[in-house]
């Protein structure tokens, strides 16, 4: 008979097998032994999402932690309708448009069609669901399959999206309409069913974008169809900024669009810029002062237990991982090690800029020597390899207890560019400071560090204007977090802005972050 660690050895060997046939949504019948079900639920390896129904997870979380379930979510999803309903599904018009935007978000309630629903919600994990609406599916023309998700292909979704979504999602529908090149993608759709009132609604929209010849095109054909039309703008305002008709990345118009968006709440909620300082050295001393205090605040925030001794020690040059076990072992110190010497390189940008270089292109110059200054001594003492520092991440990377998805791959490259475009010609230092942290964690190029990363770039942003250097508490890190997942998932900006502006209204009335004493 199998001792208890053979068991677990075994089950552990076939939640491998499932996981590396790319398995995420388990069911029932896939675990045929009910004992190694058991076991794995047992010890943390396995959760259960609805009855019958599990997620491989990770021990260590701890309970109420959401990684796994938001990591899973749109793989368990569409494993599950699959299972239920065949190839009769599809998403609402309204997530299709979402997706094709860009955004896959975990919705707090994912809407389904199908013939065969029930319409009642399936409870899952975190407060999410699922609703089946029982109706029939839409023409098979209007759908396709997107990572084995079944929606509305672009044109039919944005015909067939409820009209509250232009002011619900309007950076979702602006980008989706951005994507269509030619009036002739819509009119097929409007013409054969006689959708005069949408194409009145579509033709005011595009014509919001900037859109003037789809939007009149939209017109002139429904007209001349013997179609009576009416233009209306469903947006709540008119875009100011002209979104390229050549751009097929909906990241890249997304990115663009939330700028815009949310660029006027910043300045209303910031100071004054005081301008460049006159005196460039009185200014790097006041960082200097505050590089304990900032190191040991950002530190905490990605939950490094770091003291203000270790800082010291590492910042004086005593830390040696040539000589001293201790410190060639300890995580903490290489963190401590790494945040100091991209510190410095910080400081050297920051130089650059206060003589007068444009802040945005210092900064897409200098970022990727920060961060191989801040994972540098990982390397050397072989907790990584050099060839992850060699720049931006290679694989698709999640954010613990995020609903946020970050960028894929080629859409993080496509709009990395974008980022440092804009910075460069924003002229406000709040707005660049404030967007170019949320932007650059939204996107999260790199595997780790984004975070720190992010609060260098927004310290930087805030030097150009001659702000000073402002800490996040780590007594702040929910309300911190909280604001940049509001943003992220509701392009709502209000709560990360004014966070940052009164830490910053605080520095300049003279106040500093205090380390809490042990």
């Amino acid at each position: 008979m199998a001792t208890p660690k053979e068991k677990f050895i075994e089950a552990l060997k076939f939640l491998k097998t499932l996981q590396d046939k790319g398995i995420t949504g388990v069911y029932t019948d896939e675990i045929p032994n009910r004992a190694y079900r058991g076991i794995l639920m047992k010890n943390g390896f396995l959760k259960e999402v609805t009855k019958g129904w599990y997620i491989p997870s990770d021990p260590a979380e701890i309970e109420g932690e959401s990684t796994s379930w938001y990591t899973a979510f749109w793989e368990f999803c569409v494993k599950f309708l699959t299972y239920k309903f065949g190839e009769e599904w599809c998403l609402t018009a309204d997530q299709s448009l979402m997706i094709h935007a860009g955004n896959r978000a975990v919705p707090q309630q994912l809407v389904i069609r199908s013939p065969k629903g029930n319409n009642l919600p399936t409870p899952l994990p975190h407060k999410t669901s699922l609703f089946n609406l029982r109706t029939s599916l839409p023409s098979a023309e209007y759908l396709l399959m997107v990572d084995g998700i079944r929606m509305y292909n672009l044109p039919s979704a944005l015909i067939y999206s409820s009209p509250g979504i232009y002011t619900r999602n309007a950076i979702d529908t602006r980008t989706a309409l951005s994507l269509i090149r030619d009036a002739s993608e819509v009119l097929p759709i409007l013409l054969e069913n006689g959708h005069s009132t949408i194409a009145g609604r579509l033709a005011g929209a595009f014509r919001n974008i900037g859109r003037e010849k789809i939007a009149d095109q939209i017109i002139d054909t429904i007209k001349q169809a013997g179609y009576d039309i009416r233009e209306e703008d469903p947006f709540l305002e008119k875009l100011t900024l002209k979104l390229s008709a050549r751009e097929r990345s909906p990241y890249i118009n997304r990115i663009r669009l939330m700028w815009i968006q949310m660029r006027d709440t910043i300045i209303g909620d910031f100071p004054q810029s005081p301008g460049i300082p006159d005196n460039h050295e009185t200014y790097m001393k006041d960082i200097d002062d505050m590089y304990v205090t900032d190191a040991y605040h950002s530190l905490s925030i990605e939950r490094y237990k770091v003291t203000p001794e270790l800082i010291a020690k590492v910042s004086s040059g005593e830390w040696n991982s040539e000589e001293n076990e201790d410190d060639r072992k300890q995580r903490d110190a290489m963190a401590a090690r790494g945040y100091y010497q991209a510190f410095q390189s910080v400081k050297e940008t920051i130089r650059d800029i206060l003589k007068g270089n444009n802040a945005g292109s210092q900064v897409d110059k200098d970022h990727s020597k920060w961060y191989r200054e801040l994972f540098d001594p990982s390397v050397t003492v072989g907790i990584l390899k050099a060839s992850d520092l060699a720049g931006y991440r290679s694989h698709q990377v999640y954010i613990g207890n995020s609903k946020h998805v970050p960028l894929s791959v080629d859409a993080m490259r496509d709009t990395m560019p974008i980022l440092f475009e804009l910075l460069e010609q924003e002229p406000e230092p709040s707005v660049r400071a404030v967007l170019g942290h949320f932007i650059f964690v939204f996107i999260h190029p790199y595997m780790d560090g984004n975070g720190r990363m992010g609060r260098f770039l927004m310290n930087t942003m805030l030097a150009s204007g001659g702000y000073p250097w402002t800490v996040i508490p780590v007594e702040k890190r929910n309300e911190y977090m909280q604001a940049l997942e509001r943003a992220s998932t509701e392009q709502d900006i209000s709560a990360f802005s004014s966070m940052i502006a009164n830490l910053v209204k605080e520095r300049m009335q003279g106040k500093i972050v205090s380390i809490p004493q042990n």
